[in-house]
């Protein structure tokens, strides 16, 4: 579960992180209390804020008013801003990075920090990033916050405020069966304080039967999202252009492994599940088309489910309707054969091979 960072914040400020003083909005009336300057921030589940014109800055509450009013409403990638978070705007001295979150490889936690603070972490180079692990069913040791000060350039007093930071953003990554916890940017102040500029947190699902308190919050969907979720089927939008049909979860995601690893990036994904009714598959293609990916991945392996009936499903979809990108089949499993046939007959490229599917796929996106 992805929290929303005004919510984010909120627990934050309780696990005793300090945060700006801010409120949430939906139109320009709803601003009061704040000292100017302030920031005013689109509330969606999706990276890339700024860039869409979802983050802006004011000095007056005229003009936090206006860019309220400005920004709800906006579509930022698929996503409707229906709420901001307009907070003070801190006097930045220095951005820091600081997460943990958990190394499934290692099967224990992992604090990450970088003194390149307010950029993506995935584009900071590895030796401007501290890695360390943390010992499950354990504290977060001192020798791991003396090692993060010292890679941080921190003097004696910053490293003790970042430490205590450290330390409650560790107990509520436990206590809040968290899979994330992020601050990015972690800003020191021209005054010497820390103070979580941002904040990102995301739980686990299989633990929601510990927190009631989270049991029906709402998460942000696309339209196409929302529309997928009333018909019973499973579609989850990112920010590629390769769409993806695949049965079961596990097999979604092997499917996005391997097209990252032949150099492609997945746009929309979609699980199947077990079934094999045409008219559900027919359906699922029908949504696929309305993401307008660049190709489509289709992978299905046929345990139980029969691939000459998913296949079917797709050839009568497209016969009634057509489609304008290229597809890449992968069938594997019941009934393969004739399945393969089907979706050659309908002009598609058809293989048994997950690798050799996924080379293709790259090479006809676009």
């Amino acid at each position: 579960m992805k929290f929303h960072e005004y919510k984010a914040k909120e627990l934050f400020g309780a696990y005793g992180i300090p945060v700006p003083r801010g409120v949430l909005a939906t139109s320009g009336k709803d601003i009061e209390g704040l000292d100017y300057p302030v920031v005013v921030k689109a509330q969606v589940l999706i990276g890339g804020r700024k860039k869409a014109g979802g983050v802006k800055f004011a000095d007056s509450p005229e003009e936090a008013s206006r860019a309220v009013d400005e920004i709800i409403g906006m579509d930022i990638r698929g996503y409707e801003v229906r709420q901001v978070l307009v907070e003070e705007a801190a006097e930045i001295s220095k951005e820091y990075y600081l997460g943990i979150t958990i190394d499934r490889e290692e099967r224990a936690p992992l604090l990450m920090t970088s003194a390149e603070g307010g950029v993506e972490i995935e584009s900071v180079p590895d030796d401007k990033i501290l890695k360390r692990h943390i010992p499950p069913f354990s504290v977060l040791p001192p020798y791991v916050l003396r090692d993060a000060s010292k890679f941080l350039g921190l003097a004696k007093e910053e490293g003790k405020a970042f430490s205590a930071i450290a330390r409650a953003m560790f107990r509520l990554f436990e206590k809040e069966d968290a899979e994330l916890v992020e601050i990015n940017p972690l800003v020191l102040t021209s005054k010497g304080e820390f103070v979580a500029v941002d904040a990102k947190l995301m739980s686990d699902d299989s633990a929601l039967y510990r927190h009631k308190e989270f049991q029906g919050m709402e998460q942000d969907l696309t339209p196409l999202e929302r529309e997928a979720e009333s018909k019973g089927i499973a579609l989850i939008q990112l920010d590629g252009d390769i769409g993806v049909i695949a049965n079961g979860a596990g097999l979604t995601m092997a499917t996005l492994d391997m097209i990252s690893l032949k150099g492609g990036k997945g746009g929309v994904f979609l699980d199947l599940g077990g079934t094999d009714d045409p008219e559900k598959v027919k359906e699922a293609f029908r949504l696929m088309k309305k993401a307008k990916p660049s190709v489509i991945f289709l992978n299905i392996f046929g345990g139980i489910t029969r691939c000459d009936s998913v296949a079917q499903g797709v050839k009568e979809v497209l016969d009634e309707e057509g489609i304008d990108v290229a597809v890449v089949a992968r069938i594997k499993g019941v009934h393969e054969d004739e399945a393969k046939q089907l979706l050659r007959d309908a002009g598609f490229v058809a293989v048994s091979s997950l690798e050799r599917a996924a080379e293709e796929t790259v090479r006809l996106r676009g």
